[in-house]
């Protein structure tokens, strides 16, 4: 690694970095290259989003100034023309005790270099994303001194959970921190790129592995078998999911050709796992996939097409309100849930939705794969309507009943009590949304465009309306009005 000649440059780069500006004008007035800046910032551990605009070292001093004052640091960066983010990240420093060099020579203090395997540790370097060398110090001074782990935390200005894994790390077996052993090792472990832990067929731990899927048995069990045949053999531990990312990503040869056959599951590609804001129902082998649509659905060539979801109210009171829209028109429809949305409750809703409508507007339904859609068999069967599921995260999927539901919290805000909403008040918001102008229908409404489609005469202005051109032909391919 090239050095910087002097530590006066150093401390002039580091001065510049307080001020928050970037890297490349840290170095522009330290008087070396970029990539010098950027080595000494990897080096110490700390980063700076790339692009990030250059701050005025004047805006940086004000709003430290007022939050010395008692301004509360997102308050203090706007009221300078900074970002939230800078006004906290000064507050931290200031909390933890740290000196504020914004302006002057740079920091008083002697510089501190350690050369360990070759790495200078400039201790000097504020904190970053990463702990820093200082940072280590300070919890190897506090843990000599009996400080608790939330005492060094709060006097660092980290998380307890940050201070508390960097000891678990890093402490000896004689229950001894030193910092400096600790930088090195973290130094080491951030290396990239890794070598995977099973890339090397010729391994002992490569052969146990392989010949444990053989035995049909699964990663866990591998791995804590493991550590009951090799407790003191560091080498032959691994954790599950080495084994998987060595099974799904890095599998080949041997290893590759023992997949199919070895996991139980059978699969070689990696099964996505649901996120908790993904409602997946557990009636997945019945359901009938939106792939399996009709064209004229996605192209909207024929009425009766509708999609629906819940609009779920506050947590506390549980109550949700069905909506469904109808593709062509734009027609809503809602229904109350308001003790509850199971699955036979949300059939209870549906039903009596469908079956009031006219049998040619009573062709299919997309839902999402939401649990309270269990019963669509039932809702199926008793409704005379075929049911189609949307892939899982993919709202644009059912694009009309978003757009609507959408403009219905407008009288359902979010958060409130849906059950408060009676059957009756209901309907006079259905009626409102569909008496509203759409520019899709030639500014009629739904109400106005589904009339007229069904055969009914409606006359504004004096003249008798006709559907728009785009839906017209409606009127001639369908013959079972």
């Amino acid at each position: 690694m090239t050095k910087v000649t002097t530590a006066s440059a150093k401390s002039v780069f580091w001065e510049c970095w307080h001020q928050g500006l970037s890297v490349r004008e840290c170095s522009a007035r330290a008087g070396f290259s970029h990539g010098t800046g950027n080595r000494i910032t990897r080096a110490a551990g700390v980063a700076r989003r790339a692009g990030a605009p250059v701050k005025n070292p004047a805006a940086v001093a004000a709003m430290i100034g007022l939050i010395k004052a008692g301004v509360s640091p997102s308050r203090a960066a706007r009221q300078c023309g900074l970002y939230d983010a800078l006004g906290r990240y000064w507050a931290k420093r200031l909390k933890a005790g740290f000196a504020v060099p914004v302006s002057g020579a740079g920091p008083a203090a002697p510089e501190l270099v350690w050369q360990g395997g070759g790495v200078e540790i400039d201790m000097d370097a504020p904190p970053g994303f990463r702990l820093g060398a200082k940072e280590r110090q300070d919890i190897a001074l506090g843990k000599e001194r009996g400080m608790s782990v939330s005492a060094i935390a709060e006097w660092i200005g980290r998380p307890k959970s940050t201070v508390s894994r960097e000891l678990a790390r890093n402490t000896d077996k004689d229950g001894t921190y030193r910092f400096l052993q600790a930088e090195q090792a973290a130094r080491d472990r951030a290396t990239r790129p890794k070598p995977a832990r099973l890339a090397d067929t010729a391994h002992r731990l490569f052969r146990y592995v392989a010949d444990g899927l053989k035995a049909k048995r699964s990663p866990e069990q591998i791995v804590h078998r493991l550590r009951l045949e090799y407790p003191d053999d560091k080498e032959m531990h691994v954790c599950a999911e080495t084994i998987y990312q060595a099974i799904y990503v890095h599998a080949k040869g041997e290893l590759k050709r023992e997949v199919e056959k070895a996991l139980r599951s059978g699969r070689d590609k990696r099964k996505k796992h649901n996120t908790g804001e993904e409602r997946v129902g557990r009636f997945k082998d019945e359901m009938t996939p939106i792939s399996e649509r009709p064209v004229e659905v996605e192209h909207r060539d024929i009425p009766g097409h509708w999609e629906g979801d819940l609009m779920l109210g506050s947590v506390k009171s549980n109550s949700a309100v069905a909506t469904v829209v109808e593709r062509v028109f734009r027609f809503a429809l809602l229904a109350g849930l308001p003790n509850g949305h199971t699955a036979a409750q949300t059939e209870e809703a549906l039903v009596p939705l469908f079956t009031s409508l006219p049998e040619q507007l009573c062709r299919s339904l997309t839902w999402d794969q939401g649990s309270e859609m269990a019963n669509h068999l039932s809702i199926a069967s008793r409704a005379n309507i075929k049911i189609f599921f949307a892939d899982p995260h993919s709202p644009w999927q059912r694009g009309t009943n978003e757009n609507t539901n959408g403009l219905l919290r407008q009288y359902l805000p979010k958060g409130t009590d849906l059950s408060i909403y009676t059957a009756k008040d209901l309907a006079e918001i259905a009626a409102s949304l569909n008496s509203r102008p759409r520019k899709a229908l030639g500014w009629l409404t739904p109400a106005e465009a589904m009339a007229i489609w069904l055969g009914a005469t409606v006359i504004i202005g004096g003249r008798v309306m006709q559907l728009p051109d785009n839906i017209k032909a409606l009127a001639d391919c369908c013959d079972d009005r």
